[in-house]
């Protein structure tokens, strides 16, 4: 019997529905219980694509090449289960498909109403098939309770609330319990105003989990329970914690998962094994040492742009037992050739992340040539992978017009538009009239590595399989002649035509990739690519 946990939001945004939820999927399955989230965002936008990562933070790419929520990475980070693209949805994929469906007549002339078509929608979305022998599917609701563009999910989950019943499903509502210094108070009012507004569309919360940042005092819980009618073990305190990896423990200590048993009535759970992520804890509160990692893009100011590039490196450093400090550089400032790079002397290890368009990318190469001749440990992604191919074809091989065309027409297309590959056997075509949702390579595509290559030591192996989300590939065409000033293309797609990987012969470490390794790395096992990068700037760190 599947049972079914909604997280919802209440008071603000941001937070952290994401990280309870998957800190709750993470308890469960320290409990022995199989488990899949899903997340559920009410925004019109068919998937978040085409997004700005500044209103949206990264978007996070599933092996059957979804474009997804970045809490899907959490998730994945948490809890190990690779996320679907049956994992997300939002309104307009839900709006899509209806709309679709009575354009082909399927409602046989029936006036098309969000009850009970848009709800309907949602709850085959949610019911839909979890995988194998999971026990328990946790929902998260995008946005806050109120919002008016949430409703509909809402109407939605409370529908499922009465047809499965409370054996079935649990009730979560995450809120604030803010302090106020002047009265040296913490106030519960804005937790009631939510609980009611909640309850207002028919859905009683079950467990309250009150983010604060010192304790609540019994009192406090005690008038929480009463005037939002739940039982006073059911108010959790959810106190800030130092790392977010801190964060199952945290919750474990206080009742989180015991309240979720007790309401399904489950006696017979055994107790959760902690011993992971008490160890991952361990090495991040007393690691054996610092490097310092100078991540140069254009999004810096919005951390959450690269949300899983930060985590990835956190785990390198769990892999290397030492703490990673991300100094964020915002790539724009080195568009101005004049503009000094000494921002990049006192780091041990310089990272290239992905992204779009010709703004803050001339500062990445210019970061990528510094790297280059300094010897500095040096990964690039995606893009950051394309500029350094640039800057190397332009320094070391002389080919002084080197461009990509994502900048415009050029007569040395070092990187180009991809026009066509194969994807399960289907040739996929596109052009640059192409809409540009859903549109690129997206998702697990196999490469081969060259043995004996820096990159095939690191992986253990020659075939490896990684998530792509690009619309560019770097020209194979100019191979030879990069190869000849010690570029090394260590990867290629398995029928040899678009190239995967590069690394610089007469340089500690220096790799770029066309895809993104970030999103399949955990904090218990760490992508190969990161713990080399950072055991490489590790290296460096006792060198200046």
């Amino acid at each position: 019997m599947i049972r079914y946990i909604f997280i919802t939001g209440g008071v603000v945004s941001s937070l952290g529905k994401g990280i309870a939820s998957a800190a709750m999927g993470a308890l469960l399955q320290a409990r022995g219980y199989k488990v899949r989230l899903r997340k559920l965002d009410p925004y019109l936008n068919v998937d978040p694509g085409t997004m700005s990562p500044r209103q949206h933070g990264e978007v996070f790419v599933t092996d059957d090449g979804a474009e997804t929520d970045l809490d899907l990475g959490h998730y994945e980070r948490f809890t190990g289960v690779s996320a679907r693209q049956s994992d997300n949805i939002t309104t307009g994929r839900i709006y899509q498909s209806i709309i679709e469906k009575e354009r082909r007549g399927d409602f046989l002339g029936a006036t098309i109403q969000v009850i009970p078509h848009v709800t309907d929608a949602i709850k085959d979305f949610i019911l839909s098939d979890p995988g194998e022998d999971v026990d328990f599917v946790l929902c998260e609701i995008g946005g806050t309770v109120g919002d008016i563009e949430g409703l509909p999910f809402f109407e939605a989950i409370r529908q499922l609330g009465q047809e499965l019943g409370p054996e079935r499903t649990c009730f979560i509502h995450l809120t604030l319990l803010p302090y106020i210094p002047a009265a040296g108070e913490m106030k519960t009012k804005p937790t009631q105003h939510s609980v009611k507004e909640l309850r207002s569309i028919g859905i009683q919360p079950q467990i309250l989990l009150c983010r604060c940042d010192r304790p609540i005092p019994e009192t406090e819980k005690g008038k929480i329970a009463s005037f939002c009618n739940v039982r006073p073990s059911s108010v959790i305190e959810a106190r800030d914690v130092g790392h977010i990896y801190d964060v199952p423990s945290a919750y474990h200590a206080e009742g989180l998962d015991t309240e979720v048993l007790w309401h399904f009535r489950i006696n017979d759970a055994p107790l959760p094994d902690l011993s992971r992520w008490n160890g991952i804890a361990d090495t991040i509160h007393n690691p054996d040492g610092e490097v310092c990692i100078g991540l140069v893009g254009k999004y810096t100011d919005v951390p959450d742009a690269y949300k899983s590039v930060s985590e990835a490196l956190v785990h390198g450093g769990l892999a290397n037992k030492v703490r990673v400090q991300v100094r964020m550089i915002d790539s724009e400032q080195f568009d101005d050739e004049h503009h000094p790079l000494d921002i990049l002397e006192g780091v041990h290890g310089v990272l290239l992340p992905g992204g779009f368009g010709e703004r803050g990318a001339h500062g990445k190469m210019r970061a990528a040539g510094f790297a280059r001749e300094k010897k500095i440990p040096c990964f690039g992604i995606c893009y950051g992978m394309q500029l350094s191919v640039v800057e190397a074809a332009r320094q070391l091989a002389d080919i002084k017009a080197a461009s990509t065309t994502e900048f415009g027409p050029t007569d040395e297309p070092v990187v180009g538009l991809i026009e066509e590959w194969t994807k399960d056997n289907e040739k996929i075509v596109r052009d640059e009239n192409t809409d540009k949702g859903g549109t690129m390579r997206l998702g697990a595509y196999p490469a081969l590595l060259e043995p004996g290559s820096k990159v095939a030591e690191i992986y253990g192996t020659t075939e490896i399989s990684e998530r792509h989300r690009h619309r560019y590939e770097v020209n194979r065409a100019y191979i030879d002649r990069m190869r000849a000033e010690g570029v090394r293309f260590s990867g290629m797609s398995p029928d040899g035509l678009l190239p995967e990987i590069i690394e610089l012969d007469d340089h500690p470490w220096f790799i770029g990739v066309q895809f993104h390794p970030e999103l399949k790395s955990r904090p218990f096992e760490p992508h190969p690519l990161f713990a080399s990068f950072i055991k490489a700037a590790k290296v460096q760190s006792r060198l200046v």
